[in-house]
């Protein structure tokens, strides 16, 4: 420690603790940075290769900093780890050791890294003098390349060969993640792990680096403000990126007496009872929204969303005008809008706010009222089966009877396929959930701009995936959720495919105390498989799953759980005990299979059907 140049105060404090027990290595530093931008945990398994990072996460629990969360699986930590980002705003990192487990790792970085949430991997290799020499699970050049693989799923991606590289490449990869929006990832040789901390260092304040920043073009924004000045009809379509800027949003809704939709990914930030609100556009979504968007509109203000397939309806011209004014942070989006009349570049919270400086003046706000009236069930193309009280259960009332069972504070994660069709189209929140999302945001309306930022995606009740989607992501995804906001209950949603694939992770819930509750729709099948082989007239093969008893397996690992075959059978079942246990429940929901999920979008972008109308689910 003599020769090194002073650190930050802050990062000086946390080695000087380390140093009282222990003799500082490179794998101290990194985990002394994650402490310093506000990580609390590290998702990963471990291994010969990134042991030294595992001791310096024990030594760092011990202090009361970021700890390391054992996954049963690497994907699964890396879907925590995406997880833990979306509800804390924060970092979410993930490691794992060499060869199978980097490779096994990347499907959840790809998966984060296409969805925008910011995630750092990290990964071990052996010492570096026995590179080329075939060493086990050898992932370097000289080896199964990992560092090439996730080449293709990260913003930044480093081998740190040098003790000296290690600082300014950590510094590199956190910004890259956090202010790009992506994943990063780093490998490690095991030497360097372990490299006692002598070099000189020099970087100064991190969270200065990482912090959002308000920037705009000022005057993109002034000739949008000029343009809804002088519109008869606007519509907003919110998307999934719009968490820390909602009551911004719906302040200018009101200014405008505007309507507005929801992507599939926004649907969650949105109140679903407000007189304003069509539905959601995209996948899954809602016959009213495309019709609002087909009634021409002047001018259509999309905000927070990469406008891909599952958000965009397909492609849709409904969308994809010269009516559309497109709002992004992300140049990557903006280019996918070149037929837009404009295009304003910036922070939406930013934007927003500066939209209602210029509006106010001259645009008259009606009243933000709530209709009780207005019913989420005016949506729903099948409302007779939201309310069937039919054996097997229809999907749709089980997303009726989530509604009903779980408090306003309840995290929704759907899983891909048939789970994300389902909660997009039906899964609503009661008047309660209602009032508590609102008075929420009017509270984080009020907090400083560093704070919001610590809770900018605590508004999002539903989350689903967009984009690369692979199964078994809500899984570990809810476990993250949970870490990041343990007094809230999370409810994952899931298939009884993903959970064959990943259900091991409930484990990971069971050792940490979350209150997580795996609800799976048990229908012995691969169920959009199935029904979009019946739907496209194609062979039917592969679909078929095995029937279990999903409880028993639950119980077997020490996890309390339920089967329900009937909407009378959550009168058997004590909800009130399992949200107040620090553990997690699994309900195994034997659902009708033979109901096809609202996926004619998915169908349609595929070429297996006829297309529909646009917009349709």
């Amino acid at each position: 420690m003599g020769n090194m140049k002073p650190w930050p105060f802050e990062l000086s404090n946390i080695l000087a603790a380390a140093a009282q027990d222990h003799q500082l290595e490179i794998a101290d530093l990194l985990v002394a940075y994650l402490q310093i931008i506000g990580v609390e945990y590290v998702f990963g398994v471990p291994g010969g290769a990134i042991e030294p990072l595992f001791n310096a996460l024990a030594r760092s629990e011990r202090r009361g900093g970021p700890r390391a969360v054992v996954a049963r699986h690497e994907a699964g930590a890396a879907f925590m780890a995406d997880g833990y980002a979306r509800e804390t705003g924060k970092l979410g990192v993930c490691c794992a050791t060499s060869g199978p487990g980097a490779t096994n790792l990347i499907t959840g970085v790809a998966c984060a890294h296409d969805n925008g949430m910011p995630v750092l991997a990290i990964t071990g290799q052996p010492a570096l003098p026995s590179f080329g020499k075939r060493a086990l699970q050898e992932s370097a050049c000289t080896g199964i390349n990992t560092l090439g693989m996730f080449r293709h799923c990260t913003r930044f991606n480093s081998l740190v060969s040098h003790p000296e590289q290690a600082e300014p490449k950590l510094i590199t990869a956190i910004v890259k993640a956090m202010r790009s929006r992506g994943a990063a990832h780093l490998t490690y040789p095991v030497d360097v792990l372990r490299t006692p901390l002598d070099a000189q260092h020099h970087i100064t304040d991190i969270n200065a680096l990482i912090r959002k920043r308000g920037l705009l073009d000022d005057e993109a924004v002034r000739e949008a403000a000029q343009l809804l000045k002088q519109t008869g009809r606007v519509v907003f379509m919110i998307g999934g990126g719009c968490a820390d800027s909602m009551p911004q949003i719906m302040k200018l809704v009101e200014l405008l007496d505007a309507q507005f939709v929801s992507t599939p990914d926004g649907k969650g930030l949105v109140n679903p009872s407000h007189h304003a609100y069509y539905g959601v556009f995209g996948f899954a979504g809602h016959t009213s929204a495309a019709a609002l968007l087909a009634g021409n509109p002047d001018l259509v203000v999309v905000l927070g969303t990469n406008l891909g397939e599952w958000t965009s309806g397909a492609w849709s011209s409904l969308v994809l005008n010269n009516r559309l004014i497109h709002i992004d942070s992300s140049d990557d989006h903006l280019m996918r809008s070149p037929m837009a009349r404009l295009h304003v570049r910036g922070r939406i919270f930013t934007v927003c706010e500066r939209l209602i400086e210029l509006l106010q003046p001259v645009c008259y706000a009606r009243a933000n009222k709530i209709d009780a009236q207005l019913d989420p069930e005016r949506f729903m193309a099948e409302p007779d089966k939201y309310e069937s009280d039919a054996t097997p259960i229809k999907p749709q009332r089980l997303m009726r009877e989530l509604t009903r069972r779980f408090p306003a504070s309840t995290r929704f994660v759907a899983d891909a396929g048939n789970s994300t069709a389902w909660a997009v189209h039906y899964l609503t929140h009661d008047d309660r959930r209602v009032q508590t999302l609102e008075r929420r945001q009017s509270r984080e309306e009020r907090r400083t701009e560093a704070q919001s930022d610590r809770r900018s995606e605590n508004a999002n009740w539903l989350r689903v995936i967009m984009d690369f989607a692979p199964m078994g992501w809500a899984i570990g995804a809810a476990v993250g959720i949970a870490q990041g906001q343990p007094e809230c209950p999370v409810v994952c949603l899931t298939g009884d495919g993903s959970y064959l694939m990943s259900g091991q992770e409930i484990t990971v819930a069971a050792e940490q105390g979350l209150t997580v509750i795996f609800v799976i729709l048990n229908d012995a099948a691969y169920g959009m498989v199935k029904h979009g082989q019946r739907l496209a007239g194609a062979e039917s093969i592969g679909w078929q799953l095995p029937k279990a008893d999903y409880r028993k397996l639950a119980e077997s690992l020490g996890v309390p759980g339920h089967v329900i075959e009937s909407p009378d059978d959550f009168d058997k079942i004590d909800f009130d005990a399992i949200l107040n246990r620090k553990g997690p429940t699994l309900l195994d929901i034997r659902i009708d299979g033979e109901e096809v999920p609202p996926m004619s979008l998915r169908m349609q972008t595929l070429g297996s059907v006829a297309e529909p109308k646009e917009g349709a689910a």
